[in-house]
């Protein structure tokens, strides 16, 4: 079971590091990155990709099986997809390829390619970021940003949020071209960790808004927190984040906003929990 809320803060460790996911997690980049998708899909038979399309035996739910049949068929995403506006880039790749690192890169560059035709604007993602972010860089919290996003789009769109008021306020940035494997490998994080000069452990946190963020924050073996800022149902978190064998991997909080991130890190902050204690792990 997925803990609650004031659950989790009562276990998780006390975080001197937090890493942010970008698209859908800090700023709003959906329609942009939609275009770019479905861009993408359509050269799914000039890649060679079609038969790198998992099976229905590979999915991990009845909707992912559904989601591989229409981009077989179609070669685009089914528009309620991108009317809900609720599922990553990265995500649609890990559904329809799986473990295929090789056909999940092609995909990557192929999206790359079409970015370029659609990026430019960027919005904080609810509006309230840069307070949470000014507040969290005044506590001395070390704080990174991940994305499997190339540098050359998001030191521009980095540079235009807000005006420029979030440039000084991170440690790190990592891309997706600055380590050999992208998320859900760990080496992202792991990459940031190192640019920072800590120790995997549960005292440093990433939040993000995919099933991706989570699995490479468990591999990376730090605290997960999943960002459920587009509004998804708990009992569809729960579907997507089984627990089991095939899917072991589930985040250690889940908040709907970043006020309730706020009072989580708050919370945790005031509770100061040993991370190197048995209660935190």
């Amino acid at each position: 079971m997925l803990r609650e809320l004031d659950e989790a803060a009562l276990v998780l460790a006390t975080p001197d590091v937090v890493l942010f996911d970008w698209h859908a997690t800090l700023v709003d980049t959906l329609d942009a990155m939609y275009h770019a998708v479905d861009e993408a899909l359509l050269q799914l038979p000039q890649l060679g990709l079609i038969d790198a399309l998992v099976s229905h035996a590979q999915c991990k739910t009845p909707e992912d099986a559904r989601l591989v049949d229409y981009v077989r068929e179609r070669l685009q995403l089914h528009p309620k997809i991108k009317a809900e506006r609720r599922i990553s880039r990265t995500d649609i790749f890990e559904v329809l390829f799986g473990r295929n690192e090789d056909a999940k890169h092609v995909a990557h560059e192929a999206f790359n390619d079409a970015y370029r035709n659609h990026y430019g604007e960027v919005h904080p993602f609810e509006g309230g970021e840069l307070e949470l972010l000014i507040e969290m860089h005044d506590l001395d919290i070390k704080l990174g940003i991940l994305t499997n996003r190339d540098r050359e789009f998001f030191e521009h769109e980095f540079a235009v949020v807000d005006d420029g008021a979030w440039l000084g306020l991170f440690d790190t940035t990592v891309c997706g071209c600055d380590t050999g494997r992208r998320k859900p490998n760990p080496d992202p994080i792991l990459q940031a960790l190192t640019n920072l000069g800590e120790e995997p452990g549960p005292h440093c946190w990433y939040i993000g808004d995919s099933t991706t963020d989570v699995i490479a924050a468990k591999r990376a073996k730090i605290t997960s927190v999943f960002f459920n800022g587009t509004g998804w149902e708990h009992e569809w978190i729960n579907k997507i984040f089984p627990g089991t064998p095939a899917h072991p991997h589930q985040p250690d909080a889940i908040v709907d906003s970043f006020a309730e991130f706020k009072w989580l890190v708050e919370e945790c902050l005031s509770i100061k929990h040993d991370p190197n204690s048995d209660f935190c792990r």
